[in-house]
């Protein structure tokens, strides 16, 4: 999930929280690594990503597209690693590959939860190829 309006994707925000030592996270959490609190955030979907990873999921939880294409992704952010898991557009991905993060307003189907659709954000990242 994102940090965003999500009523305005012009001010979506894909936040990592950056500690003293130099170390990120995403998601953000109130303590890092070193136990120490955030000191400032970066938003990562400024960046561009390498994927390490990916797979496909057939199984999927209701409301997520089937099949669901997955991948970890690590950015480098002035030198310091942090990595995401999220969708991406498409399967046609290599490990090393370059993606960027790509604003979606809903990730699944709000009416297909047990939950109140209006209850939860359904909003978030994908991950795109970038052209080589």
């Amino acid at each position: 999930m994102s940090d965003q309006n999500a009523d305005d994707p012009a001010e979506s925000k894909m936040i990592a929280y950056r500690y003293p030592d130099g170390s990120l996270t995403y998601p953000g959490h109130p303590r890092g690594p070193g136990g120490e609190e955030a000191i400032g955030t970066v938003d990562l979907s400024e960046y561009t990503a390498e994927v390490i990873t990916w797979t496909t999921s057939t199984a999927t939880p209701p409301g997520v597209r089937q099949p669901n294409h997955l991948a970890i992704v690590e950015f480098d952010v002035d030198g310091e690693p942090v990595r995401a898991l999220g969708q991406l557009e498409e399967a046609d991905v290599d490990i090393g590959d370059e993606v960027e993060p790509v604003y979606e307003a809903a990730l699944r189907d709000p009416e297909a939860g047990i939950r109140e659709p209006e209850s939860q954000a359904w909003d978030g990242y994908r991950f795109r190829s970038v052209e080589k």
